[in-house]
């Protein structure tokens, strides 16, 4: 039994020790070529030029934020004679009032904006997308969810990227309207701008395989033809399209310096249901389209070996959550077979990948610092919570990266938004506040129990070594179990 678990201890260890290596390469490439990332494309210089585009807005259920959206979208600064709006409507509420009478209001006013609605919402937002594409006017389609707040230059800023007839898709980078409205929003642009810097970027710049992030983004409609069409079989149907777009030739740009605003979930339960979606809908893709790229004699070694872990992203959580697991019989393991110290020793290079990933979101975090001393001071607070966070949340996405992996389908559940904004709004007593304490959220629970039993086992034993792994597993699981439990009780 020892022997069985410091061999799968090794093997997890492994995969995040090579996970943080692909990481760091990202990091020097993305400093590298960080220059020409920021590179400038003219505007048209003949208004003949100018493409049509469609902008695509898949909405279900967006009561607090579809006016804002609509409003905004429909100011787009961009020739209304080659601009058409679709607002893809799979509503069962109010909403779909508010929708209607807002088109109205905006069609008097010349804006070409159609309220598109399905008899059934087959295949969720791939399904939206792909009945919308049937009938588009456009070239270009540009894609915003629901919480998106663009600025009205958008159009104008992305579409000339297109004048190179290779490039398929112009991501841009999400921006945070309510990064301040409370800690766990604080903790998701953490990790979500190193992810639309340095991991985009870094691809990006590389040559590598990168995603269409569903959102704030154009695609060159061909590239949506030839890639395959929107399909309903992942529940993230922006990544499985954006890897076979590529597989087809189509080069995709990533540009750091475009922001696209938009609200972050505030609520845990609602941030469970987006991390679920998005953890087991890369498994999926997974299982779909790694083959595909391993085989394909285009690209080199080190791209396929990105896209492996790009892919897999996912199964990082895994590897977290059965190292966190190992954590407390491998401790005592060690208090009761001293021959297997150098083994332990060795254990210790593990903590590299700790390192590695800091190097990353550190040189994403200190990117708004002029003062890289102060910066480096509020990292070290920042750092350790979405360490801590992030371990938390490892039994809840392992368990959909499971799911992801078996092939168990599920519905496409999206992610509530309540127009909230810096430190305003409440989501408290809204319509979509309806979620049930689940029995994930009570495993949260039991395991933060069990890794303060690895805390008293360090005092026990008076070896401090584990304490700290202990501590941030502990803190992680317990706080994703109180706030699971507070803001289900708090509707």
């Amino acid at each position: 039994m020892n022997i069985a678990i410091l061999l799968i201890y090794s093997f997890f260890s492994l995969f995040i020790i090579s996970y943080s290596i692909v990481q760091l390469s990202l990091v020097f490439s993305y400093l590298k070529n960080r220059k020409k990332i920021a590179v400038h494309i003219e505007e048209f210089s003949d208004k003949d030029e100018i493409p049509f585009v469609t902008v695509q807005l898949p909405v279900y259920n967006e009561l607090y934020v579809i006016e804002r959206l609509i409003d905004c979208i429909a100011k787009f600064n961009y020739p209304t004679d080659k601009l058409e709006i679709q607002v893809l409507d799979d509503s069962t509420d109010e909403t779909a009032e508010i929708i209607a009478n807002k088109v109205d209001y905006w069609q008097k006013k010349g804006v070409d904006i159609q309220h598109i609605q399905r008899s059934e919402r087959v295949g969720f937002k791939a399904g939206a997308l792909d009945y919308g594409m049937k009938l588009c006017k456009g070239e270009f389609i540009a894609i915003f969810d629901a919480d998106f707040v663009p600025e009205k230059d958008f159009l104008l800023k992305t579409i000339p990227y297109f004048q190179d007839e290779k490039i398929g898709v112009v991501q841009t980078r999400w921006e945070h309207i309510n990064r301040e409205y409370s800690l766990l929003t604080k903790l998701q642009a953490f990790a979500l701008d190193a992810h639309f810097s340095v991991e985009q970027g870094g691809r990006n710049s590389a040559g590598h395989f990168i995603n269409f992030n569903g959102t704030a983004g154009v695609w060159r409609k061909v590239a949506i033809e030839e890639g395959g069409g929107w399909k309903a079989d992942t529940l993230t149907e922006d990544l499985d399209l954006s890897y076979r777009a590529q597989l087809k030739g189509w080069k995709f740009l990533f540009k750091e310096e475009i922001g696209s605003p938009a609200e972050l979930p505030a609520e845990m339960n609602s941030l469970k249901a987006q991390q679920y979606r998005w953890t087991k809908g890369a498994a999926e893709c997974t299982m779909k389209n790694l083959g595909k790229v391993i085989k394909h004699d285009k690209y080199h070694f080190w791209t396929k070996i990105n896209a492996i872990f790009h892919l897999m992203n996912s199964f990082l959580f895994i590897a977290i959550f059965i190292i966190a697991i190992l954590s407390v019989p491998l401790f005592i393991i060690k208090q009761n077979n001293p021959e297997l110290d150098s083994f332990f020793k060795f254990a210790t290079i593990s903590l590299f990948s700790f390192a590695v990933i800091g190097v990353m979101y550190f040189t994403s975090f200190s990117k708004s610092y002029d003062n890289k001393g102060i910066a480096f001071i509020h990292f070290m607070y920042y750092f350790p919570l979405f360490l801590s966070f992030s371990m938390g949340l490892s039994f809840h996405n392992s368990v959909a990266v499971i799911e992801g992996y078996a092939g168990r389908k599920t519905p496409f559940v999206r992610t509530p938004k309540f127009s909230l904004t810096k430190k305003t709004g409440n989501w408290q007593g809204t319509v979509y506040n309806k979620t049930k304490i689940k029995w994930v959220t009570i495993v949260e629970g039991l395991l933060s129990g069990y890794f303060i039993y690895g805390i008293f086992l360090c005092f026990s034993w008076n070896d401090f070594g584990m304490l700290p792994l202990f501590i941030l597993l502990s803190l992680g699981f317990g706080v994703i179990f109180l706030l699971s439990l507070k803001h289900s009780i708090q509707r």
